[in-house]
């Protein structure tokens, strides 16, 4: 099973990215977690340049892509004003133009975010499960809000913090029984 994980955060030394990469480190055996790295390149979403009389930016044929070969997302966002990135729901509008088809139509996702306060990015996290699920996405579970995210990783980007460690694996491993196939009728 493959996972792509998207961080809804641009900065170098981000909470979100690091707990991207941890649940990469914590995913059951068999399960591939691939870290998205192209945020930052997608253009702003403009319905002009995504139509079949234009070349699709190769960035967002890259995102597209990925999101297809998937078989579920991880998507962990900072909470800016009270709610998600620009640059992910940038990334989230150009997933799912709907006069295209929309890659993220049933596709099996669960979300997280972290902050350096006290509420773990929970207005952002709501946000986002309803924005996904007004793009067809399938938000499973709870969602996973690290508070004071600063304590819990090292200077490296290393998560040092077992309770959350144990929280990460077991949402990880829920996204993966979600996103397993049904079984083919008799």
């Amino acid at each position: 099973m493959k996972i792509l994980a998207l961080s809804g955060s641009l900065r170098r030394e981000s909470f979100n990215t690091a707990l991207a990469y941890a649940a990469r480190e914590l995913a059951p055996n068999g399960v591939e977690v691939e870290i998205y790295d192209g945020l930052g390149l997608i253009p702003h979403y403009d319905q002009d340049l995504d139509h079949e009389d234009v070349e699709t930016p190769e960035p967002v044929a890259d995102l597209r892509r990925r999101i297809e070969e998937a078989d579920a997302l991880l998507v962990i966002t900072p909470e800016y004003n009270g709610s998600i990135t620009g640059v992910l729901k940038n990334a989230i509008d150009w997933a799912s133009a709907r006069h295209r088809g929309s890659w993220l139509r049933n596709k099996t996702v669960a979300i997280a975010g972290a902050t350096t306060g006290q509420y773990g990015a929970i207005w952002a996290q709501q946000d986002l499960k309803r924005i996904l699920g007004i793009a067809g996405a399938r938000v499973v579970g709870g969602e996973l809000a690290v508070s004071t995210a600063h304590e819990k990783f090292d200077a490296h980007g290393r998560l040092v913090d077992r309770l959350l460690a144990d929280r990460l694996r077991l949402h990880v491993a829920t996204l993966v029984h979600e996103a397993q196939p049904l079984p083919a009728a008799a």
